[in-house]
């Protein structure tokens, strides 16, 4: 307790603290003359430094080698840098310090190996090593961090199909390729459609976008974007505008938009068809095709239990009823749908007045559950470039891409890019067997000659007859790509279509009417 044994102890303490460093010289500055902490005066501060000698001391350590480490603790920080020093080095500190200084290309005048320790002298060469030992530090957290989400995207793709399923299982057939793909979410391209945004309120998130199409009270279909964001769903389609410096223009609209939680049930059949109706309390309902159905209404109820607080309603029957609009003074009603079994995988329509039949084959059964395995991501270049379920619709049906899609209808799909390019190829190619060198012995294939035109100018093709309609009826059109008839027009018939809409040419316009507003000749 006495003032001798106070300093004994204080010094003692701060040559423990000391030792476990390693400075080159201490000196003590005394910064105020009260005695108090945080009381510093900045002319006495600088005095005694340089009376003290102490930028002397900082300009000759410079003039050496400013960073001096032993071997050991040296290699275990930048071990790091090279394969051969980490994880572990097997030879000596010595030797695996030269071996990092050599990987990392510097100069051999920069530093210097003692007995014990490792010389650098310059703080840059100092600051290169911290660098690139940073440097890998960031790649290995970057090769965690994406092992780690490429197994928490699977995890979740997983769990996402697996909610899909139940909200279809043992009540719906499956298609073969829908049961085991993933989610995209956005199927048209949002970023690349800027215009779309314009419909959306600020910052509104978008969870669903795809292309559908939508059928109207004859049964008509007319492609629609769909988007289902956290409140609202959004059906737009194209318009013609009719009044105006404008008009005649082709616009895409707002066709409907729904509150989610106004949706009161959705119907869908049992069968593998991709047909569903949107029940609205109070007003009509909304009869959709979409490929990515099974998304959707996935989507759909996380949506509509997060605002209504409940499940929603899904109905599941092979005969659905539709609420129609009213318009004007008639209008307004219901209609039937019927889903009928088939002989394929591709629907066929039979539309009526009032009632609506599609054919479709079996499916998978509808206890068919996907399976536990994911695709890889990293094996897409190596089986060719992934086009995905947002960008190209593949199945039976044939490959229609939805990224290119036009809200248009009567527009034949494209072509498969590999079938088109092999079949453009078989036609152009010529056989080249002329070109090869025969064996010692044999005769070498001439090339047959091109056969000589005949004497005299060819006769012309005959022309081929070009099938003609003539409108029994008038009909008012009610689209843009409508044609207007009046009874006794005369039409080029262009395509039949089992919808019940035939495409058809009058006075240089193409566009859809009624088959059963004309008939043939």
């Amino acid at each position: 307790t006495t003032f001798g044994s106070k300093i004994r102890t204080q010094a003692n303490l701060l040559v423990d603290a000391l030792m476990k460093c390693q400075p080159s010289y201490v000196r003590c500055i005394k910064p105020n003359e009260t005695k108090k902490a945080h009381d510093w005066e900045e002319s006495r501060a600088k005095h005694q430094v340089e009376y003290l000698g102490l930028k002397e001391n900082v300009r000759v350590r410079r003039a050496g080698y400013a960073y001096r480490r032993p071997f050991t603790k040296f290699l275990q920080r930048f071990a790091i840098l090279t394969p051969e020093t980490y994880p572990r080095w097997t030879g000596r500190d010595m030797e695996g310090c030269k071996h990092i200084l050599n990987s990392v290309h510097m100069e051999p005048d920069q530093w210097q190996q003692g007995k014990t320790k490792l010389f650098i002298k310059n703080p840059e060469s100092l600051f290169l090593l911290e660098e690139t030992r940073d440097r890998k530090f960031d790649g290995y957290a970057r090769a965690i961090q994406k092992a780690y989400r490429a197994y928490k995207a699977r995890k979740d793709a997983l769990q996402r199909r697996q909610e899909a399923s139940d909200i279809l299982y043992q009540k719906k057939e499956r298609r073969r390729n829908s049961i085991n793909r993933n989610f995209v979410g956005d199927y048209i391209g949002m970023e690349d459609k800027p215009h779309l945004r314009t419909f959306l309120a600020k910052r509104e998130r978008v969870e669903f976008a795809a292309v559908c199409r939508k059928f109207d009270r004859r049964f008509k279909p007319a492609d629609r974007y769909v988007l289902l964001t956290t409140k609202w769903l959004y059906l737009i389609g194209a318009e013609k505008i009719k009044k105006g410096p404008e008009k005649g223009k082709v616009v895409e609209v707002i066709k409907r938009k729904l509150d989610i939680a106004s949706i009161t049930s959705v119907s869908l059949s049992r069968m593998q068809d991709d047909f569903f109706v949107l029940h609205v309390g109070g007003e009509y309902d909304t009869l959709l095709e979409c490929y990515f159905k099974t998304e959707f209404l996935t989507i759909y109820s996380k949506r509509f239990k997060a605002l209504a607080g409940r499940d929603p309603t899904l109905r599941f029957d092979n005969n659905l009823t539709m609420a129609v609009k009213k318009e004007g003074w008639g209008g307004g009603g219901t209609r039937a749908i019927s889903f009928q079994r088939g002989g394929g995988e591709v629907p066929v329509l039979k539309p009526s007045s009032k009632s609506l039949i599609v054919l479709i084959g079996a499916g998978l059964p509808a206890d068919t559950r996907p399976s536990n395995k994911t695709r890889n991501p990293y094996q897409s270049q190596a089986a060719g470039k992934r086009q995905g379920y947002g960008r190209q619709r593949a199945n039976s049906r044939g490959e229609q891409h939805v990224q290119n899609l036009s809200l248009t209808r009567g527009r034949a799909p494209s072509l498969h890019r590999h079938g088109a390019r092999e079949k453009a190829r078989s036609i152009v190619e010529e056989d080249k067997s002329y070109l090869s060198v025969p064996e010692s012995g044999h005769k070498m294939p001439s090339r047959k000659a091109p056969p000589r035109p005949a004497k005299g100018k060819p006769a012309p093709p005959p022309k081929k007859a070009v099938p003609m309609v003539r409108a029994v009826y008038a009909y008012e059109a009610q689209d843009a790509e409508e044609l207007h008839l009046k009874e006794g027009d005369m039409l080029e018939l262009v395509k039949e279509d089992d919808s019940g809409w035939w495409k058809g040419k009058l006075r240089g316009k193409i566009g859809l009417f009624p088959y059963n507003y004309v008939e043939k000749i």
